[in-house]
């Protein structure tokens, strides 16, 4: 394996670590086609474009951000615009200790979130 692979695998393996620490802060799983993100709020709003195309405005409060290359992954609010789908789950309490998914868990697993705000 190159060093340029293995340095790729370990800093994804250290974001999926920091990604199971930081789960137990956060209410919502929130997955675009660009990125993945945790939030202790998630407002979806539906818009039409001038020339008749929808896309979604996605409102993030106190949000994580999964990028291995950010610096500070911790947000206060974040704007997410996209023509594409978005993904917003409520994290699933483990119990009355835990919101983190289980090892064998994928990130962003949980169902689905029903206080989602539409706008």
């Amino acid at each position: 394996m190159h060093e340029s692979e293995t340095y790729t695998c370990e800093a994804e393996l250290a974001l999926y670590r920091e990604y199971r620490e930081a789960a137990e802060r956060f209410r919502f799983s929130v997955e675009t086609e660009r990125r993945s993100y945790l939030a202790n709020d998630a407002e979806v709003k539906v818009r039409a474009a001038e020339n008749g195309d929808v896309f979604f405005e996605v409102l993030l409060t106190d949000a994580w951000v999964w990028d291995a290359y950010r610096r500070n992954r911790f947000v206060r609010s974040a704007r997410i615009v996209t023509f594409r789908d978005v993904n917003v789950e409520e994290i699933e309490s483990r119990g009355a200790d835990s919101a983190v998914p289980a090892e064998e868990d994928t990130p962003g697993s949980g169902e689905p979130a029903d206080r989602l705000r539409r706008g």
